[in-house]
This record gives structure tokens, sequence and C-alpha cells, in this order.
């Protein structure tokens, strides 16, 4: 199977389609046009290989939020600085979705409170095997918070943006290494910093190689504080530790049968004038 990211790749989409001009108004069109035509392609690339694509999306007011407030908050004060505008953007790309839900032969996977990386993390770790299996699993998204995933054997990740696959070949170490540095695009400090880091402008403490390798050896025991501070990274960003009940509510629609075909794409193809995508209506 599989398994796409669709925010990484409609926000990957978007800023290849604006470019340097930052500034510019969203060509809702184009970005319709050129999100489908991700799809599309991605689709007849690999499907052959890996089976039918799955779509994976994001829901509103992240679960995270509840065990870490600061979670992704810098992200709105950056949006805030933009040249973009965010609102129109974000306006556009849940209309897109929302078409992508309807229209597209693909089943789409959302569950209420969660995140992409919920969806794929669940069903990757649900399906993965530690020996070679036939049932190929590729994950589609640049997000290298994915490698952890990598220790199944049946599964690999390819970036559709910078057309390449990601390995790593100690996915247990890296992700190891990624709960004790943290993660500054999601606002999680490393393991020696406050919550309120990065939103308030707080210099992080430094955690050097060495400081890791006397931990991991046990030549220097983890003091309390820096082992809630661990804790706190992991329920972030360990993938393994999404809520029951999320993977419970995933896991039930993964099991669905998709019942979508591309018997409606015409109609949708006709209605936004999508002439290219017509021509390649058998690759979907």
């Amino acid at each position: 199977m599989i398994l796409l990211d669709l925010s990484q790749v409609m926000i990957a989409t978007l800023m290849i389609s604006l470019g340097k001009h930052t500034n510019a108004e969203v060509d809702e069109s184009m970005l319709r046009h050129m999100i489908i035509n991700s799809l599309r392609m991605n689709h007849h690339k690999f499907s052959r290989e890996y089976g039918p694509l799955i779509i994976c999306a994001d829901d509103t007011n992240y679960w995270r939020k509840d065990i870490f407030p600061y979670y992704k908050a810098g992200r709105k004060d950056a949006r805030k600085e933009s040249e973009i505008d965010w609102n129109v953007v974000f306006k556009s790309l849940n209309r897109i979705k929302a078409e992508i839900k309807e229209f597209l032969p693909y089943k789409v996977i959302q569950s209420d409170r969660a995140e992409a990386d919920d969806v794929i993390g669940t069903i990757a770790r649900n399906e993965g095997t530690l020996l070679n299996s036939e049932d190929k699993i590729l994950i589609l998204s640049g997000d290298k918070d994915y490698i952890q995933l990598q220790k199944f054997a049946n599964v690999s990740q390819y970036d559709p943006t910078r057309k390449k696959f990601i390995t790593h070949n100690d996915p247990a170490a890296y992700l190891h290494e990624h709960i004790l540095r943290g993660d500054r695009g999601d606002g999680i400090p490393n393991v020696l910093s406050a919550d309120n880091s990065f939103v308030d402008g707080i210099r992080q403490k430094q955690l050097r190689a060495t400081k890791i390798a006397k931990w991991d050896s046990g030549e220097v025991p983890i003091d309390q504080e820096t082992q809630r501070n661990i804790a706190r990274n992991r329920a972030l960003i360990d993938l393994s530790e999404v809520p029951g009940s999320i993977k419970v509510d995933i896991l039930r629609q993964w099991d669905e049968p998709n019942t979508k075909t591309r018997a409606q794409l015409v109609s949708y193809f006709m209605k936004y004038k999508l002439k290219h995508l017509m021509e390649h209506i058998g690759e979907f």
C-alpha cells in the first residue's frame, strides 16, 4: 500500500506554485490542478509495485496539544509574519481536500483530533513486519519523523517533492536521538530545556553528543527533570504513543472497503476544467 501524507504534499505543492513570489495571490485553480496531478503521478508511479494509494489527512485540534499546549504554537506566529495570506490558503486547501474525499477513487482516512502522522504510524505499525514481506508499504512524505517506521522491513519512504527515497541505517537510534533533541519545527524543545523554550524565546540548553553517550552507557544518571522531559518528548514524537481510541478509529477506517471508483472523475474534471487530467484519467 501507499500511505500519502496529504497536508505535507499540499503545502509542498503550494510552495512550489508560489516560488519566490510569496506575496502573490493564491491561484486556487492552478493549486487544485497541481495537487490532483501530484496524486495521479505518484499513484501511477508506485501503485504497480506497492498497491493502492491511501490518503492520510490531518484533522483539527490535535490531541498532542492536550498534553503539550505549546505544540506547533510557533507556526501560528510565523504565519502572521508571512506575506502569504494563510486564511485564504487554508480555505482553498480545505476545499480541495473535500473534493479529494468526494471525487477521487482513493480511500481517505482522517480521524478526530489526529494528524496524518498518527494515521500513517498506526497503519504502518499494524501492518509492518520485521522480516521482508511481499506486502510492501510506501510512505509518501518528506517528513523525517517517519524514519522511525523504517524499523519494519517492509516499510520504505519516498519524498515526492525532492523525488528521492529517504533511508536510515538505524531507525531505532534515530528515534532515540530525535526524542532527546526535540523537534524545533513542532515546537518541542530538547530534554534539557523548558516546555516554553520556543514560544517565549528562551535559549535551549546545549545537549552534546558526549552527554547522550554517557546517559546511554549509564555512566551518568538522568536527573528527574530530564526524565520528565524525555517522557514529554516521547509522547509527542514516538508514533507508538498515539492514544488507543485514535488507533482504534484509524484501524476501523483502514478495514472498511474502498467503494469509490473513477466513475465520478469525468464530471469533476469538467466542472473544474482539468483538461490535462482528463487525458490521463486511467492513471488515477
